[in-house]
């Protein structure tokens, strides 16, 4: 549950910053399309894309691939740590012992799972540190991802401890509530809470969750801010302001996006985008970001998360009161009601998630693919949109087998984008002559 806070796939985006006109950043210079890419009487665009993705020496195609290979044994093996963590709470009764430590500090309902929650939240943080160590810092370091030392890593980790710690009772208060008070129907009404708390943190993310971690600033360079608001005002996003995110002190990845929800929505990028990308690369990827504003991708994304949800609430039903039937009493707890019990409702859900992960990035990934559609139709920069996907090759595998990529892939695969902007480009090439 608590990965579901750190969700920021129903986010859309754009822009950037400069001081002034003289301080303005510099974008990379436009890059020419390879030969079988450029317009022609005999334009192919399977061919086209075959050249895009031969830009890309072996040597770096092989380590985007290790990368992404690497990630798919990471997301087995973080699922599988976590039930180990979620396990040994349980099997030797610590979890037990923490829910009786709350129970004598305060008779009160909320102040006890608060108390709780701080506790486990803790005690989770420090069994799962060398895993995020190696995940999130060294790895990033080994592949060229990161550009944050340890010191500045570590206060990102407890920034978002501290985040964990407000949302977490946030969502555990009213949660238990319902369970407590409604414990037949609980699982319905306790998928409507989580619900609501996924719009909660879509709604107050742009605004108060983002700058704890990342500098917001406005973008000043017209060279670049003007053609995004001229972009956005064409469809339909009352935008009048373009934000520049400071993402380049933690890592070199581009993105933007289109955050918020219910009027929080604002539009950023990221100034990895600025530095290193072209301006018809930035106005292919705002096109695309725009894309999920303009669809409503965000309220498709609670509607159908929303489902998953619920039939995750139902999977936790039967999982849970099947593991409390055997092991219940050996672990000390007493019904799903029992903060004790959190664990196994953390390890219970876990395991539907895991099994729903296909479903979850189907989802997302077609979205991504309207989004797509949408941006080379906005920015009319297929060529920009091709680079922009090479860059995302850094991390993402450009050329996955099909399968490969329905299971493991929430974006679609570099290949099939470039491709799709390959096609785009065919079709609107100018008329032939007799």
């Amino acid at each position: 549950m608590v990965s579901l806070l750190r969700s920021k796939r129903w986010v859309l985006g754009v822009v950037l910053l400069a001081l002034s006109a003289h301080a303005a950043h510099s974008q990379a210079p436009t890059p020419e399309p390879p030969p079988a890419a450029q317009a022609s009487a005999n334009f192919d665009p399977v061919a086209a894309t075959e050249a895009y993705l031969a830009k890309l020496s072996p040597e770096e195609r092989a380590r985007s691939d290790a990368y992404c290979e690497g990630g798919y044994w990471l997301q087995l093996w973080g699922f599988l740590y976590g039930l180990g963590v979620a396990l040994l709470l349980l099997a030797t009764r610590l979890s037990a012992r923490m829910r009786d430590l709350a129970r004598r500090i305060s008779r009160r309902g909320p102040l006890q799972t608060n108390l709780y929650w701080v506790q486990y939240l803790l005690v989770t943080t420090v069994l799962g540190f060398p895993l995020a160590v190696y995940q999130g810092y060294f790895r990033e370091h080994q592949y060229g991802l990161a550009t944050q030392t340890f010191g500045p890593w570590l206060v990102d980790q407890l920034k978002g401890l501290a985040v964990g710690l407000v949302m977490g009772a946030l969502l555990l208060v009213p949660l238990y509530g319902v369970i407590r008070r409604l414990p037949r129907s609980w699982w319905i009404w306790g998928a409507a809470v989580m619900i609501v708390f996924l719009m909660f943190g879509a709604l107050i993310t742009p605004v108060y969750i983002n700058p704890i971690f990342n500098k917001y600033t406005p973008l000043a360079d017209p060279e670049v801010r003007d053609p995004i608001l001229l972009l956005a005002r064409a469809n339909g996003i009352p935008a009048r302001e373009v934000w520049e995110m400071d993402a380049s002190r933690q890592s070199k990845r581009i993105s933007a996006n289109v955050s918020g929800f219910l009027g929080t929505e604002r539009i950023t990028l990221n100034d990895n985008l600025l530095q290193r990308c072209s301006l018809p690369e930035i106005e292919a990827v705002m096109g695309h970001e725009m894309g999920h504003y303009v669809l409503n991708h965000v309220y498709e994304l609670i509607l159908e998360l929303g489902l998953v949800i619920v039939a995750g609430f139902a999977f936790l039903r039967w999982g849970f009161a099947w593991a409390e039937r055997r092991w219940g009493a050996r672990w000390g707890i007493s019904g799903i009601g029992d903060l004790a019990a959190l664990p196994l409702v953390v390890a219970v859900f876990s395991v539907f998630l895991f099994l729903m992960t296909p479903v979850v990035n189907t989802v997302i990934r077609v979205n991504e693919v309207e989004a797509d559609i949408f941006g080379l139709n906005a920015s009319r920069e297929p060529d920009g949109f091709a680079e922009v996907s090479l860059k995302l090759g850094e991390y993402r595998k450009l050329a996955p087998g099909p399968l490969e990529e329905a299971i493991f892939f929430d974006h679609p695969s570099g290949r099939n984008r470039i491709l799709m902007a390959m096609r785009w480009k065919a079709e609107h090439l100018p008329p032939r002559g007799d």
